[in-house]
């Protein structure tokens, strides 16, 4: 029977999941953390194994002669060494499109959160303020409606036209950044995978400097490539609205993290809510950590219950698919 590693699975399944269906095709070996030093360990032996986040790199994978396929837990997949899986006759796969609406309901989370601060009032109230105070109500921010404002949507793939959709709903007017007629590549991968599927959604593109100019909520969902590293920094930045709002849920390095805390200490933007950072976890010498206005959570957005199901159930269906010889979602190694 052939060995199965799961080498991080905690991440994806913390106990609410189950592992049934893919312990169906193997001797099924699950840990909910691998340090880097005992990866090659672990995967001694194993014709399969599953990583979501643990690096499978050349020399590691030069260490596994009987490795025949490495599937990733998550869409993006720079932890695998792609070049060298194809060397060695490995097929890797990944698991695009499981988190559209979780990842767009958590924009619209992010973004409430800081047009109402609903925490912050809550946490208020049990905190005796309301009791306190001399008026009927009160607020401690300012309190900010979304109908009639401009939403910039960077990257227009399905995340981004879900957000659109979103946004719409809300009573905004939306304006995207990238070419009519072209699907933009899920976020964190290298886009080969992702073709346009031929829907507009009636949103106008327009040049991200306009964009920009436009928004009162800018919405990252581009790829990170090396021409949007850094894309906010502080020259885009001061193309911005003065007082717009920044939503990031797609790569932390997307940002010059220097410059946006700079802009929000100085009042330049409103706020930002961050579901992601350049290195995670954080430094705590990030500068965006103590900056004013600016909400930063712990790389969620991706992961309610509903998109974890998904992702798994997809995952275990990639592996059955490449055992049958019809491999489907491969991003690299061998086709």
């Amino acid at each position: 029977m052939k060995k199965i590693v799961v080498l991080d699975g905690y991440t994806l399944n913390p106990g609410d999941l189950t592992w049934a269906e893919l312990e169906k095709l193997g001797e099924l070996e699950v840990y909910d953390r691998t340090p880097v030093e005992e990866i090659a360990e672990r995967c001694r032996g194993a014709e399969m194994v599953f990583t979501n986040k643990a690096p499978l790199r050349r020399e590691t994978l030069a260490r596994l002669p009987d490795l025949r396929y490495v599937g990733v837990l998550a869409t993006g997949y720079d932890q695998v060494d792609v070049a060298c899986a194809a060397e060695l006759g490995i097929t890797v796969t990944n698991v695009p499109s499981y988190g559209t609406e979780s990842v767009a309901q958590f924009v619209f989370a992010l973004l409430l959160e800081l047009c109402h601060r609903v925490g912050e009032h809550g946490e208020s109230v049990r905190g005796g303020d309301w009791a306190r105070s001399p008026d009927f109500c009160y607020w401690r921010s300012p309190l900010t409606e979304l109908s009639g404002k401009t939403m910039g949507i960077v990257g227009m793939g399905r995340i981004g036209e879900k957000v659109a959709e979103l946004a719409k709903a809300f009573g905004m007017n939306v304006v995207a950044s990238g070419r009519a007629g072209r699907k933009e590549p899920a976020e964190g991968t290298s886009g080969r995978e992702n073709e346009r599927d031929g829907k507009d959604g009636g949103v106008p593109r327009v040049e991200l400097e306009e964009l920009l100019r436009r928004s009162d909520v800018v919405s990252l969902h581009c790829p990170l490539t090396p021409e949007t590293e850094g894309l906010i920094r502080q020259e885009t930045i001061g193309r911005m609205k003065p007082g717009a709002m920044l939503v990031n849920t797609a790569r932390g390095k997307l940002i010059a993290e220097a410059d946006l805390a700079a802009a929000l200490n100085e009042g330049r933007l409103a706020g930002a809510a961050l579901d992601v950072l350049s290195a995670e976890p954080p430094s705590p010498g990030n500068p965006l950590l103590s900056a004013r206005n600016c909400i930063i959570t712990p790389h969620i957005a991706w992961a309610s219950f509903e998109a974890r199901r998904r992702l798994l159930g997809t995952a275990i269906d990639n592996a059955a698919r490449f055992l049958s010889g019809s491999p489907v979602n491969v991003v690299g190694g061998k086709r």
